[in-house]
This record gives C-alpha cells, sequence and structure tokens, in this order.
C-alpha cells in the first residue's frame, strides 16, 4: 500500500500595505498592485491590501476618488508599507504630517519594509524615516526636498535608491523598476523577470541609471546605439571595447559614447556591467554550472571579478546569492 501523500504547504504571501492619501497620484497607486500581484511563483507570492486614514475615500487630482478596504491599523500587519506619491498635502508644503499617519508609519517602521514612489519619499521624511539615510525623488521636487528635510542624503538623480529596510525611486515608471527590483531582491531573477513579461514592461533598468534622459530627435541617418546593445547582450562573454563597439554602430568613439548616453542614462561600460550582473544572477539562479563557468559566460573572465562585481550590485558573493534562492521557500 503506498503512503498518502501529503499535501503542499506554502508559505503565506508577503503582505504589502500600500498608503493612500489625498491628492495622491493615480499610477503611483496602482504600481505595487499590478506588479507584486503579477509576481508568481506555483502560486500567489504577494497579497496586497490597501489603506487611507480613517478607512475614508481620498481624492486624486484626475478628478476622482477611492475607497480603500482598510484603514491605517493594516499597516500594523504588512511586511512591506508603499507610499505613493501625491501632488499637495503638508507633507509638500511644510514638511509635517497628520500625526496619525505619521505615527503608523513610525510603528511599522522597526519591522516592515518601507518603499516611497515618487514625491511618497516626502511623506516617509515627513514621518522622520529617512534622516540621514540616502533617498531619492522625482527631479522637479529636489530643491523642495531639499529645503524641507536637509538630514536626508538625497540623490535626485537616480531611478531608485534601495537603502535595505527603505528603498526610494523616482516618478512613475521608476515606481514600477522600483517594485520590480524588490521582486527580485525576494525571489530571484527568473520570477522578477516573468513579472515584467506579464507587465509587459523592460525587466531591469539600473537604479543607479539617472532619471532625466535627454532624447534627441533622430538625425536624417535615424543613427541609434540600438542594434549595438542587441549584439552587446549576444556576445556577453566577449571581451569588448569602446573602439570596438564604436565600429559596430558605425560612429566615432566620441559620438558614439554620447549617443549611449543620451539613449540608456549610462556609460557603455557601466551598461555592460549591469547586463553581466544580471545575467550572472539569473546563472546562478537558474543552473548548476560552476561560479568559474558562470563568471565567463557572463563576461566577467574569473571567479574574483564576478565576484566583486556581484558584491558591488547586491552585497553577497555569488555562492551565497545562488544559496538564497535555492532554499525550500524560494522555490515554492
Amino acid at each position: 500500500m503506498l503512503p498518502a501523500m501529503l499535501p503542499t504547504v506554502h508559505p503565506a504571501p508577503h503582505r504589502v500595505a500600500v498608503l493612500a492619501l489625498d491628492h495622491f497620484a493615480s499610477l503611483d497607486l496602482g504600481i505595487p498592485g499590478q506588479v507584486f500581484l503579477a509576481a508568481r511563483n506555483r502560486g500567489a507570492l504577494y497579497e496586497v491590501v490597501t489603506c487611507s486614514p480613517g478607512g475614508r475615500p481620498v481624492r486624486t487630482r484626475a478628478g476622482y476618488r477611492v475607497l480603500p478596504d482598510h484603514d491605517l491599523d493594516v499597516l500594523a500587519t504588512a511586511h512591506t508599507v508603499v507610499v505613493p506619491g501625491i501632488y499637495d498635502g503638508r507633507a509638500l508644503t511644510d514638511g509635517t504630517l497628520d500625526e496619525e499617519v505619521r505615527e503608523a508609519l513610525r510603528a511599522a517602521a522597526p519591522r516592515a519594509r518601507l518603499i516611497s514612489i515618487c514625491t511618497g519619499a516626502f511623506v516617509l521624511a515627513a514621518a522622520g524615516l529617512l534622516d540621514g539615510r540616502p533617498a531619492t525623488t522625482h527631479w522637479r521636487n529636489a530643491a523642495a526636498f531639499r529645503a524641507l528635510f536637509p538630514r536626508v542624503r538625497l540623490d535626485p538623480d537616480v531611478l531608485f535608491i534601495d537603502d535595505g529596510d527603505v528603498l526610494t525611486s523616482a516618478g512613475v515608471a521608476a515606481g514600477i523598476d522600483l517594485c520590480l527590483h524588490v521582486v527580485r531582491r525576494d525571489h530571484g531573477t527568473d520570477v522578477a523577470n516573468r513579472t515584467a513579461r506579464r507587465c509587459v514592461t523592460p525587466p531591469f533598468r539600473e537604479g543607479g541609471q539617472a532619471q532625466y534622459i535627454e532624447r534627441p530627435l533622430p538625425d536624417p541617418a535615424g543613427t541609434t546605439t540600438a542594434p549595438t546593445r542587441t549584439w552587446m547582450l549576444e556576445h556577453l562573454e566577449e571581451p569588448v571595447n569602446l573602439t570596438a563597439l564604436a565600429a559596430h554602430a558605425r560612429m566615432s568613439v566620441r559620438t558614439f559614447t554620447r549617443r549611449f548616453r543620451e539613449e540608456t542614462g549610462l556609460s557603455p561600460a557601466r551598461w555592460l556591467a549591469g547586463q553581466r550582473v544580471a545575467h550572472a544572477r539569473r546563472l546562478l539562479e537558474t543552473t548548476d554550472l560552476p561560479v568559474d563557468a558562470i563568471a565567463r559566460k557572463a563576461g566577467f573572465g574569473s571567479a574574483v571579478s564576478l565576484r566583486q562585481h556581484l558584491n558591488a550590485a547586491v552585497g553577497v558573493s555569488p555562492l551565497a546569492y545562488r544559496q538564497t534562492f535555492r532554499t525550500p521557500a524560494a522555490l515554492s
């Protein structure tokens, strides 16, 4: 007689609480639900709930109201708290918050991960949760932010900043990048890439990429570095230099470098390093290849070089990274 099969037990989904305040940015409010609920691996990985002070309706500048299902008490049960951007309110004008909101955020902070999108950083800063920490917000609000919160180490030139338990992003699409980054951090590159495909969005933009990328009108020849970027992705394991890349794009080195930065916000070397790290992470998560072989396939040449780049990107060694994504919890 065969033994009875035990039912598979999946861990409870990670609870994400989205804090909606008056004058919220419409798209920002929807991003966490869209991205985190799209993240699946043999079942839901996240639960998303939305709250407001008193569970009351909150208004958007787009001409409608939203009635959340929860009040601020739900923040006490959240593993992650997301604060979308706002267009108006005391946090933007004088750097203060209603006491109820301030205390709820401060009570959640010691045990929950905090995320802000766009001007949601003003809310976290007004609660005193960004003092002495690196953070970002929309570049247009940088001067106002610095005036209100001089103790925050603001960097308005990046898409998002991951400071461990507190993460902040620039406006709108950067919030999508940050949420995908969180999925990647929690569950690995493969899950994050599948989530991005479900959301029909690019799977990876480096957090340090510039917020404001000039996109001049193309010249009559329609010259772009896109074909060369595609070639670079197809030849990650091969050594390349700037002269060869410029020749592939049929440009001078100076023109190629300028165009590349205009189109990606990064230098060719930095962009390539980011793509190589992303490829190495995927191989560490999904294959049993030795670290030396992964280093070669990703274009780093040696395990030492891969270790240095991966540690700079995510703060761990290749073996520690692989072990993280080979645990039963990660595979469930």
